[in-house]
């Protein structure tokens, strides 16, 4: 197991005092609550879909007869230094808003393509978003040239990501899967939410949740998952960790903060830079490591 640097070493310690958990317990649903206000406010904001810049027609000198044709990723140059896009998927009745911070943050340190996608509040399936995610996935990367992406998804945001790479082919696109929050295996929480047919798939041992349990040989795509040990949504809460022989997975144990905080806390949105700016290895090999 291997710890981030930055760490202080209060966090590293390998087990949690009863005393200690409670008042960290009492401090995260604190913030928890914070936050759940303070996204209320921006809640809004997100409910249209984002503006995108297109991309400038490229002069191949050719005559197209006026008729405007999809960019092709091999006819679009792209700067040696410039990062695979990032895209931002929300968790259940949820929009782009709950990454406002995260968007920020990766803006700041260079990152230049970054979409925000929001799937209806309606979608009862999550396949049926998966194959939505596809089709935004190859817009992008025919608008900005490049062949392969990263994406970060909070929570179901996540698994639809995952089922879509897993299932659906799009580890063939997707170079770095993030997920915060995700219930990989399944959550026991919100039962009385449970007549939402997308909350159902979420559930331990539905068809969906089996499904991704099913042989994975030659997966590309690189799983980093982020869970909290104090969250309230994913129960019980080692289920947010990809467990799959198949995959390869780093799961990154988040201590402090609950399950809202994920995509908004500074120090997880460190650790998502370092892992999408260097393939893994600040992360580390397969395993756990601590972030808050």
């Amino acid at each position: 197991m291997k710890v981030l640097s930055f760490l202080p070493l209060l966090l590293r310690r390998p087990c949690l005092r009863p005393a200690w958990l409670s008042s960290a317990l009492i401090r995260a649903t604190a913030l928890e609550l914070a936050i759940l206000a303070g996204h209320a406010l921006i809640y809004p904001s997100g409910l249209t879909p984002e503006r995108r810049t297109p991309t400038p027609p490229q002069d191949t000198g050719a005559d197209t007869g006026g008729v405007t044709r999809p960019a092709d990723t091999t006819a679009l140059a792209i700067p040696a230094d410039d990062r695979p896009p990032v895209v931002l998927l929300h968790g259940f009745i949820d929009n782009r808003s709950v990454f406002v911070l995260l968007r920020r943050s990766l803006a700041r340190h260079g990152w230049h393509h970054l979409e925000s996608l929001n799937y209806s509040p309606l979608t009862c399936d999550i396949r049926t978003a998966a194959e939505l995610l596809d089709r935004h996935v190859e817009e992008i990367c025919a608008r900005t040239g490049h062949r392969e992406i990263d994406i970060v998804g909070h929570s179901l945001g996540g698994l639809i990501a995952r089922y879509y790479v897993q299932r659906l082919g799009g580890d063939r696109r997707v170079r770095t899967l993030v997920t915060l929050g995700t219930p990989h295996g399944g959550t026991a929480a919100a039962p009385l939410a449970g007549a939402h047919p997308i909350v159902r798939q979420m559930r331990s041992g539905s068809a969906l949740i089996e499904e991704l349990r099913r042989p994975a040989p030659g997966c590309r795509t690189r799983f980093i998952s982020f869970w909290s040990e104090l969250d309230r949504v994913i129960l019980p809460v080692e289920t947010a960790c990809v467990d799959h022989p198949d995959l390869d997975a780093v799961n990154v144990r988040v201590t402090g903060i609950g399950h809202l905080a994920l995509p908004v806390h500074p120090a997880v949105a460190s650790a998502i830079r370092q892992a999408l700016e260097s393939d893994g290895t600040a992360i580390g090999t397969p395993g756990t490591a601590s972030v808050a």
